[in-house]
């Protein structure tokens, strides 16, 4: 696996990868809300430099978006979760920044579960996604490297 920064081309592939892992993990998500985030990830994603994670035969994998040591979000497709792609963008994450923190729908357990192994900690709690839909969120911290 290499890890890689975006580019324009790329965005395509990663709204693909943020499809198919929200519907693989968020199905506590309203049909219209959904919908209408589809529509948000569609403008937003391709636009902002994103962190790939690649496999040999250059297909993406995953990818991160991180905003100082903050992991706005990480996604990685279906078919590679399991395969440690996930935490190679973690660490890839703490080479850039010695403390992380993240945000994570608590009615996702796969997600707070897979920070939770890495040795993120709770912090807080919101009732309401930054967008400010009925998801409640996890706020999370890892300030040491994950376990091995």
């Amino acid at each position: 696996m290499t890890i890689r920064r975006s580019n324009a081309e790329d965005g395509p592939r990663a709204v693909e990868i943020w499809r198919a892992a929200v519907d693989a993990t968020h199905h506590f998500l309203s049909p219209q809300d959904r919908a209408e985030i589809d529509r948000e990830v569609q403008e937003f994603l391709p636009a902002v430099p994103l962190w790939l994670a690649v496999d040999r035969s250059g297909e993406t994998a995953g990818f991160l978006l991180l905003d100082e040591a903050h992991i706005d979000a990480l996604f990685i497709h279906p078919a590679y979760r399991g395969a440690g792609v996930g935490r190679a963008l973690v660490e890839f994450a703490l080479t850039l920044q010695p403390s992380l923190t993240t945000d994570v729908n608590e009615q996702n357990g796969q997600a707070v579960g897979f920070y939770q192994h890495l040795g993120f900690v709770p912090t807080g709690r919101s009732e309401i996604d930054g967008q400010g839909r009925p998801y409640p969120l996890l706020h999370m911290r890892l300030s040491v490297a994950p376990p091995a």
